[in-house]
């Protein structure tokens, strides 16, 4: 048996992971889950799955939120409060940690676990755009498994499982385009939250959906990859591929392209992070070629969506820019949601944070803190100059 804790068990990934473990009850327990404020989801899943451990990190002295009544229903269970609980759940020892917070707020905890677990399943990204250099250097220092969650991640794990990877050129990541792919420069301009959220292929939390529209996402991940596998950010490729049947592609120094296809459910590069190096059947749906009948790509628009070169830019750069860039984001992606700012103006506030910023080359884990503190005071500091949109 191998144990394992959720860290964001209510959020997308989270019910996901769930939804697998329930068909590996007997070889996954749970030993610990954590959520910000949903504790009517929490309570059903610690009603199932009786963990040792929750942690909110919506409660505590700091927090809003009220877990008095859900500790008495489950006297059994032991439960911590605040960032700082969610940090020290992390650091429990067990098996495998699902790493699936949303944003910045998931660096410290995955962080806190490299030390305790033998596996992490990173669908955090924000990890290893932040503190990739630092997380990579732990994580070969204590001979801890670090698994991709994210599909794209995933399909590159497991191409170049089965390739020499002296042999690979380049990769390629796909991305869906989001749900504003095909609008004008000028309907950019004036585009809804509601909109925007109406992702075409998958279902995601609103934050990585607003970021998938703007393809800041797909530019956090070419980051990703470029600590996940070593690659140059030369040597990272993508492209708009709207039908999301093709996760990911390596091509070979002999021009060979081979791509990793799937239907879009999270649950199985959840799966494969969790019983990797096995293969198991799935009940989660199969691909039929026939049914897709055909699959398109095209580049990117550089012109329309300019943050996928920026997140490039900024990673070729290091340093702190990578945790300034992340934090903006995270803060205009919150504003737009609240209609202070426009769609447009994501990406453009997101630049001048980052423009502003004087870049620590080599960072340990307090600069880059501090440089996530300093990236959304600065950012917010943009937004309000934008004015409030009606």
């Amino acid at each position: 048996m191998s144990t394992v804790t959720i860290l964001g068990s209510t959020g997308s990934i989270g019910l996901s992971t769930l939804r697998v473990l329930r068909g590996l009850r007997d070889e996954f327990p749970v030993y610990g889950l954590s959520c910000r404020a949903s504790l009517d989801v929490l309570e059903e899943q610690v009603r199932e799955f009786r963990p040792a451990v929750v942690a909110v990190s919506g409660s505590g002295p700091n927090g809003s939120v009220d877990i008095s009544e859900i500790k008495k229903k489950f006297p059994g269970t032991e439960f911590l409060e605040g960032e700082e609980g969610v940090t020290e759940l992390a650091s429990r020892p067990v098996d495998i940690l699902v790493s699936a917070i949303v944003g910045a707020a998931g660096l410290r905890p995955t962080i806190a676990a490299i030390p305790h677990v033998k596996r992490i399943a990173l669908a955090n990204k924000e990890t290893l755009v932040m503190a990739g250099d630092i997380v990579s250097d732990m994580i070969r220092d204590y001979g801890v498994e670090l698994l991709p969650v994210d599909s794209e991640h995933s399909a590159v794990f497991m191409l170049l499982k089965g390739l020499n990877s002296v042999d690979v050129r380049r990769i390629v990541l796909t991305a869906s385009g989001g749900s504003l792919r095909d609008r004008s420069a000028e309907e950019l301009r004036h585009v809804t939250s509601r909109e925007a959220l109406a992702h075409p292929t998958w279902n995601m939390g609103n934050k990585i959906t607003i970021d998938s529209a703007t393809l800041m996402n797909k530019g956090l991940e070419v980051i990703e990859a470029h600590h996940l596998f070593g690659f140059a950010y030369d040597d990272i490729d993508v492209i708009i591929h709207p039908e999301s049947v093709i996760h990911s592609m390596v091509e070979t120094g002999d021009g060979v392209i081979y791509a990793h296809m799937s239907v879009t459910d999270m649950a199985l590069p959840i799966m494969n992070a969790l019983v990797y190096p096995d293969i198991r059947g799935n009940s989660f749906g199969r691909l039929n070629l026939a049914e897709v009948g055909s699959m398109t790509f095209r580049p990117y628009d550089r012109e329309r969506f300019p943050a996928l070169d920026l997140c490039c830019r900024v990673g070729r750069t290091g340093g702190t820019g990578p945790a300034v860039l992340n934090a903006a984001n995270e803060v205009c992606v919150a504003a737009f949601l609240e209609d202070r700012i426009s769609f447009v103006d994501i990406a453009a506030i997101v630049e001048k944070t980052v423009s502003g910023h004087h870049i620590t080359a080599r960072p340990d884990l307090g600069d880059i803190l501090d440089a996530d503190r300093w990236g959304r005071a600065e950012a917010e500091r943009f937004i309000d100059a934008a004015g409030v949109r009606n």
